[in-house]
C-alpha cells in the first residue's frame, strides 16, 4: 500500500507548536554486532552434522548454548539502554551480559571439544571467547543509580504503573495499525512520546505517582479505547468525521497529559524550595547565617 510523506513543509506536516513535535524516534539498543551473535550458532550446527553421533550431538549442544547467549545479550542490552536513559533506575536483577558471555565461552568450549577432542583446547578456546565477549559488550550495571533517599515501595509501584501504562501504550499502537492510516499512526505515536515524558517523571518522583494515576489509569484505558472503536470505525468506512473527532480527542489529551507533567515538574521545584527554606531558618537558629543571594564574580 502506498504510503504518504510528510514533513516541514507538507501542508500536513507537525506542528511544531505542539508538545511532541520534535520527538526523537526511539532506537532499539539491539545493533547489528548482537545479531551477528547468532551466526556462530549456525555456523557451529552445520558444521557439526557430518561429524557423526557424538559430534552432531555436542555440536547441536553447542549451539544451543550460543543461541541462548545470544538471546541474553540482546536483553542485557535492552536493560542496559533502559537504565542509562533513566535518572533512577536499579540494577538489573539478572546480569545478561554476564553470563551471555559465559554461555558464549561455554558454548565455543563445547564446539571445540566436538572437533579435536583436547580439553585443554577447548577450555582455552572458552575462556579467549568470554574475554573477547565481555570486552566487545562489557558488564552489566552492578549498582543502583540515583536510589538514595527513594522509598523503594513507592518505587515498585510506580515502576508497576508504568509498566501497565507501557501496555496500554502497545495496545494502542496495535490498534491505530488496522485503521491503515499513516497520518493517525504518526499521531498517536506523537501522543505516546507525550506519555512517556509523564511516565519518566513517575519513575524519577515516585512520590508524583498518586497525582498522576488517573492519568496513567483512566485516561489512558479511555485513550485505548477510543483508538480501537476508530480503526474499526476507519477500517470499514474511512469515516472523516470520526477521523476527525478522533484527532481531536487526542490533542485535548496530549494538551492534559503534558500540562500535568509541567505541574509535577512544577511541585517538585516547590518541595525544593520548601526543603532550602527548612534549611536556612534551621541553621540560623543555630548560629549559622547565610547570604540569601549568590556570590557574584567580584566577590569571589
Amino acid at each position: 500500500m502506498a504510503q504518504r510523506f510528510g514533513g516541514k513543509y507538507s501542508p500536513d506536516g507537525n506542528d511544531p507548536a505542539r508538545p511532541g513535535a520534535s520527538a526523537r524516534p526511539r532506537v532499539d539498543p539491539v545493533g547489528a554486532r548482537a545479531n551477528l551473535m547468532f551466526v556462530p550458532a549456525a555456523v557451529v550446527l552445520f558444521a557439526s552434522l557430518a561429524s557423526g553421533a557424538a559430534g552432531l550431538a555436542l555440536g547441536a549442544a553447542a549451539a544451543a548454548v550460543l543461541a541462548l547467549s545470544a538471546w541474553l545479550l540482546r536483553g542485557g542490552l535492552r536493560a542496559e539502554a533502559a537504565y542509562d536513559e533513566r535518572k533512577v533506575a536499579r540494577r538489573p536483577a539478572i546480569p545478561r551480559k554476564i553470563f551471555s558471555s559465559i554461555l558464549a565461552g561455554a558454548g565455543i568450549a563445547l564446539a571445540a571439544l566436538s572437533g579435536d577432542g583436547s580439553v585443554v583446547a577447548a577450555v582455552l578456546y572458552g575462556a579467549v571467547t568470554a574475554g573477547l565477549h565481555l570486552a566487545s559488550f562489557g558488564i552489566d550495571p552492578l549498582r543502583d543509580k540515583g536510589m538514595e533517599g527513594i522509598d523503594t515501595f513507592q518505587q515498585d509501584r510506580a515502576h508497576r504503573t508504568v509498566q501497565q501504562a507501557e501496555t496500554l501504550l502497545a495496545q494502542m499502537s496495535d490498534a491505530i495499525r488496522r485503521a491503515g492510516d499513516r497520518r493517525a499512526e504518526e499521531r498517536v505515536a506523537q501522543f505516546q512520546t507525550t506519555v512517556r515524558d509523564m511516565l519518566r517523571t513517575i519513575e524519577d518522583d515516585p512520590r508524583d505517582l498518586t497525582s498522576a494515576r488517573r492519568y496513567t489509569g483512566v485516561y489512558l484505558m479511555g485513550a485505548r479505547d477510543a483508538t480501537i472503536k476508530f480503526a474499526d470505525i476507519h477500517a470499514r468506512s474511512q469515516d472523516s468525521a470520526a477521523r476527525r473527532d478522533y484527532m481531536a480527542l487526542l490533542d485535548d489529551l496530549e494538551a492534559n497529559f503534558a500540562a500535568k507533567t509541567q505541574k509535577l515538574l512544577q511541585d517538585d521545584q516547590g518541595d525544593l524550595e520548601i526543603e532550602i527554606s527548612v534549611l536556612r531558618d534551621r541553621l540560623e537558629r543555630e548560629g549559622v547565617h547565610l547570604s540569601t543571594s549568590s556570590p557574584t564574580r567580584e566577590d569571589r
